[in-house]
């Protein structure tokens, strides 16, 4: 019951907030001094290109997830690479997903190994918009982000409110979302309170007792308190909450009775065979922790900001960020327990030197502290713990110049010391101790009022430093796990896009290139021992996408979008699950004041599975059981329905993966065989999730 209690109490104290507040006033808009500034264009750039997606797009595709929001938008893939963790990664411009930095409201909440799990539990109730800036764009704040930057935003509270949403469907899918705001008497107050639980069941489509798709729930309560100190300062106080929990493997009810049960099925003696006949697409007859992968996560987030308007031409924001991310897990035999915590302090400061120069300026400090344990390892020889501190200091400087009205130029430059040691005694030494200067320039230029090119060009960095970008690297107990890094990964990016906005039609061009130094990769010793090591080639990336929207009429908007990604072979042997190469998309919204219909179908190019290293078989031992090697294209489709009831009600349902398409009706399971006989299960190149039917409500008061 402690999964609805918090979003009860999340609702019902916000309710309370709500009704206190609006007591003796109507008026439910207040602009804020944050708000202020923000309509004046002081706190966010506007020159580097920026995909936004707002509370509408988001309530489409009924995601509630981040990972769901974001899921094939322009430039975006959302990597599952495990069919029994479910491991999400989140990439940008075709690089991989530890190089995406997620922020939340412009502050880094996110851990370096929290990008791996619990993403899918970054809920988006309660989320004003996101915004996904590409490439080198994201460089001045977040340089470890040579991927990218995914920037969650919290609704502020500009109204009195409450919204409740309950919605189930097929495979146990249950979500109960909630949002509160409420704004003092004197409008210099305001609170949002938020709550989620969402549920998802395991999936076994070929019905052998070991699922394709795991388990996964998720639990958040959050809070944002904006309170304006008077006409020149604003302090903003966040918290949050996030717990999730992830079992895939044996199928509860089937192979197993319960997660417990899985779990203490451990004996660590190995059976004979997994499977009738040793094949992945017999039934499984092994025990049930010799498939299982369990990972619970709990988050704790927090930030305050304090901004500050000096006078007409200086304003500054001061900023303390801070995460806890805990981990406990077992990986078919093996546990692993970490807990890493972040500090982040930020002081930024913006002023208007004149018409044509805004300058803006600051330092900001980055601690990490990771503690990772595992009992099955911890007497194999070659095995070296992922334990860490990480530490970065840095300054920066932009200035944003605007020499005529057609043309906008912003120049900035970090220079930052970074340094991070693994602190197993078997790791002596700093591994990295870098100086790194990382300069950015964005420009936008205005041909005429309807077409406006914007380009990017920057460096940045990151520290290879979990192994979970490693592909399970320690999922042998009798090899053990190596560790070979001594260098920042070093990224130069390229970006250019053409923009059209007409009456009817807008459409963005958009060219990417992305090259890295260093790139972290998983090898094998001489002696089959995983080590993460760095690769001495430079891998690289080149990106092309085209977006296009036409709006028919009042009711009807159709948007499409084609877009290719083309790798070289060095980061092509990089990647533990192929990437997207070509993809197109195509939305349809119908909409009168009563009913909502939303489309949307994308389409995924075919791969040749041996560019990325694909080798696996059905049964164990047989050469001759080989897997395909090639990836068939293949399309997904998707469609909400939503009725307003009245104005504070309104019902929807919708299907997902309309026509059931997942790569294990193709007959190709995730599940295999190596060539000496390994098991593994993540031959992975289409959906793994089946269709999905949902009905729901949202209340609003």
């Amino acid at each position: 019951m402690m999964k609805y209690s918090l979003l009860a109490a999340a609702v019902v104290s916000a309710l309370s907030f709500s009704v206190q507040a609006a007591d003796d006033i109507e008026v439910i808009e207040v602009k804020g001094v944050r708000q202020k500034l923000q309509q004046d264009g002081r706190l966010k750039d506007v020159i580097q290109k920026t995909e936004v997606l707002d509370e509408i797009m988001i309530e489409n595709k009924n995601a509630l997830s981040l990972t769901d929001a974001i899921n094939n938008e322009p430039g975006v893939n959302v990597s599952n690479e495990c069919s029994m963790c479910g491991v999400k990664r989140v990439m940008l411009n075709g690089m991989k997903g530890e190089h995406t930095t997620i922020l939340v409201d412009g502050l880094p909440t996110h851990t370096l190994i929290s990008g791996f799990y619990a993403v899918d539990a970054i809920s988006t109730t309660g989320v004003d918009r996101i915004e996904i800036a590409r490439g080198a764009g994201a460089s001045l704040i977040a340089p470890e982000a040579i991927g990218g930057t995914v920037n969650i935003v919290t609704k502020e509270a500009y109204e009195n409110q409450v919204a409740v949403d309950v919605a189930k469907g097929s495979h146990d899918f249950t979500a109960f979302k909630g949002m509160a705001t409420g704004i003092s008497e004197d409008g210099r107050t305001g609170i949002t309170l938020i709550g989620q639980y969402d549920k998802q069941d395991q999936e076994d489509h070929d019905d052998n007792g070991v699922s394709e798709a795991p388990l996964q729930e998720n639990q958040t309560l959050s809070a944002l308190i904006s309170h304006d100190l008077n006409d020149y300062n604003n302090i903003h106080v966040r918290v949050a909450k996030v717990r999730s929990e992830v079992f895939g493997g044996p199928v509860i009810g089937d192979t197993v009775g319960s997660i417990q049960e899985a779990l203490g099925s451990y004996d660590g003696i190995e059976s004979d065979q997994l499977f009738v006949d040793d094949d992945v697409r017999n039934r499984y007859i092994g025990k049930p922790w010799e498939t299982t992968e369990w990972i619970q996560t709990n988050r704790d987030e927090a930030y305050v900001k304090w901004l500050s308007e000096w006078n007409d031409s200086t304003t500054s924001e001061l900023a303390v960020s801070y995460a806890n991310h805990k981990q406990d897990s077992f990986y078919e035999g093996i546990d692993y327990r970490a807990e890493d915590e972040m500090l982040y302090l930020r002081a930024k400061f913006d002023t208007e030197l004149n018409d044509q120069h805004f300058l803006s300026y600051g330092a900001d400090m980055r601690t990490e502290e990771m503690r990772s344990d595992t009992k099955a390892l911890q007497d194999v020889p070659d095995y070296v713990s992922d334990s860490f501190d990480y530490d970065v200091k840095g300054i920066f400087v932009q200035d944003t110049w605007t020499p005529t009205d057609s043309i906008e130029i912003a120049m900035a430059v970090r220079i930052d010391q970074v340094t991070a040691d693994f602190i197993d005694p078997k790791k002596p030494g700093v591994e990295i101790d870098e100086t790194f200067v990382a300069p950015r320039v964005d420009m936008r230029y205005f041909h005429n009022d309807e077409f406006t090119s914007r380009f990017s060009a920057g460096r940045g960095y990151r520290a290879p430093l979990s192994f979970f970008e490693t592909d399970h690297g320690i999922l042998d107990s009798e090899k053990g796990y190596l560790i070979d890094v001594d260098s920042l990964e070093d990224s130069l990016s390229v970006n250019y896009a053409l923009s059209y906005e007409g009456d009817k039609l807008t459409s963005t061009f958009s060219a990417a290139h992305s090259n890295v130094k260093n790139l972290a990769s998983l090898q094998e010793t001489d002696a089959g021992v995983p080590i993460l090591t760095q690769l001495d080639e430079d891998a690289s990336v080149t990106t092309i996408d085209i977006v296009a929207g036409y709006s028919i009429n009042d009711n009807l908007t159709i948007n499409g979008s084609a877009e290719y990604f083309d790798y070289n072979d060095v980061f092509r042997s990089s990647y533990a699950i192929a990437p997207v190469e070509t993809r197109a998309n195509f939305e349809i919204e119908w909409k009168n004041d009563d009913f909502t219909v939303f489309w949307n179908t994308t389409w995924f190019g075919s791969r040749d599975l041996r560019d990325y290293g694909y080798e696996g078989y059905n049964i164990k031992g047989d050469p001759t059981s080989l897997k395909s090697q090639d990836a068939p294209s293949f399309t997904v489709s998707n469609v909400k329905v939503q009725y307003n009831l009245t104005n504070e009600i309104k019902i929807y349902g919708g299907l997902s993966n309309i026509f059931n398409y997942t790569q294990i009706e193709e007959g190709e399971s995730p599940l295999f065989y190596d060539a000496d006989g390994g098991y593994d299960v993540a031959y992975i190149w289409g959906p793994l999730h089946g269709r999905e039917f949902y009905l729901g409500v949202e209340a609003k008061l």
